[in-house]
């Protein structure tokens, strides 16, 4: 089961949250996600637990629970859906052939 932690100390660590989870059952893998440039953290993490019953548990027991000074956010993670591209639908925009004749013939 892939758990969702947000609202996180910059201060709080994967050492720190398997800590936490590993009172419910077995970790399988915790990732807190830092920014590509500073490596500072973006405040959240995913923790995965091998048994959902474990992984349920987690979250109830967890969720508004004070780590390092605030009250961390947890639930089961949502799908990755890819946002980071913004609107429009692609479409034909290079300069291509919108001459009418596509097998390069001469023009009379």
């Amino acid at each position: 089961m892939n758990i969702y932690v947000g609202n996180l100390s910059q201060q709080a660590t994967e050492q720190d949250l398997e800590g936490l989870f590993k009172e419910f059952g077995a970790v399988a893998s915790v990732k807190i996600i830092r920014d590509m440039f500073s490596g500072e953290s973006k405040g959240f993490a995913f923790v995965e637990m091998n048994d959902k019953a474990a992984g349920t548990k987690a979250i109830e027991e967890l969720n508004t629970k004070e780590v390092k000074g605030k009250k961390i956010v947890v639930n089961e993670a949502r799908p990755k859906t890819d946002t980071r591209r913004g609107g429009g639908g692609g479409g034909n925009r290079g300069g291509g052939n919108r001459g009418g004749s596509s097998g390069g013939g001469k023009r009379w």
